[in-house]
Parts: structure tokens; C-alpha cells; sequence
């Protein structure tokens, strides 16, 4: 192999345990790829033959890519089930999570609020029914007016 493309090696193979022949008995590909990026080593098992061994490596690279980005959905975007099975459901509830993401980290950047944008969005939704000034929620300070303002509650014990 040339090992300057990343490829380590590329060999075929056969599935050693019982229970894992009997479920799949053909041979398959191996491929040991050096990531420069990130200077990992990785093994892709295939049953296609017909790709040189470097296209396999940068498809299941991409793929990965393509994992992180439903995995940084789940994380961010709060899409708990989809609303519809389609295909176009799914791609009009992913853009509208995604464009309400992005409207939201653009806010944080022009009022300058210093928290991370999963705090700007938890503060974002704790405070979405209340009357005040966006600001006003990420003061870190309160002020000595506001404590001494008197209280909506009743106390319950005197003390």
C-alpha cells in the first residue's frame, strides 16, 4: 500500500466466531487508514471491493461527519420527536430548529452577553413569558434598591 494517502492496509477477511459466520459467511474488507487530522488510526470493515481503499476511508470519514451533526442536533436543538414522517416534515422541522438556533446566537452577539449560548437559551426559555429587557436577565449584580423594594409575598412566620 502507499502509505502516504493514510491507507495502513487493505485486507480481506472472514468472520472467526460461529455465531457471527453463521450470520454473515462472506468475506469482507478491512481497511487500516492513518487520520492525519487527528492522528488516530482507523479500521472500516466493508463488503465492497470495488472502491479503491481510500474511497472507503473518506466516505466513512464524511459518515462520521454526518453522525456528529444528528448528535449536535439531539444536543442543541431540542427536537424531541418529529412531528410528521415524511421526508419534507423532517427537513422543514430540522430547518426551523436551526434557523431559530442561529436567530438566537445572533441575538447573544449583539447584546454582547458573555454566557454560552446553551445559557443564553435555557435563560431564553426560563424568561420567555416574562415583561422585562433581555439584559436585565443575565445581570450578574442586584442592585441594593431592588432589595430593599418591599415584597409581593406575605411572610409567613415573624421572626
Amino acid at each position: 500500500m502507499d502509505r502516504t494517502t493514510g491507507v495502513i492496509c487493505d485486507q480481506t477477511v472472514v468472520l472467526g466466531t460461529v455465531h457471527s459466520a453463521q450470520h454473515y459467511p462472506d468475506a469482507l474488507r478491512r481497511i487500516r487508514y492513518h487520520d492525519t487530522q487527528t492522528g488516530k488510526n482507523l479500521s472500516f470493515l466493508t463488503n465492497n471491493f470495488a472502491l479503491p481503499p481510500l474511497t472507503i476511508a473518506n466516505i466513512n470519514r464524511c459518515r462520521w461527519q454526518i453522525e456528529l451533526f444528528f448528535k449536535w442536533i439531539k444536543q442543541h436543538l431540542r427536537i424531541k420527536a418529529f412531528l410528521g414522517t415524511s421526508e419534507n416534515a423532517v427537513k422543514t422541522q430540522i430547518w426551523i430548529a436551526v434557523s431559530a438556533y442561529v436567530l438566537v446566537a445572533v441575538l447573544r452577539k449583539r447584546l454582547g452577553v458573555q454566557a454560552s449560548l446553551y445559557t443564553f437559551l435555557k435563560v431564553l426559555s426560563l424568561t420567555s413569558f416574562e415583561k422585562m429587557p433581555i439584559l436585565q436577565a443575565f445581570e450578574d449584580t442586584i442592585t441594593e434598591s431592588a432589595l430593599d423594594a418591599p415584597a409581593n409575598q406575605l411572610i409567613l412566620f415573624d421572626f
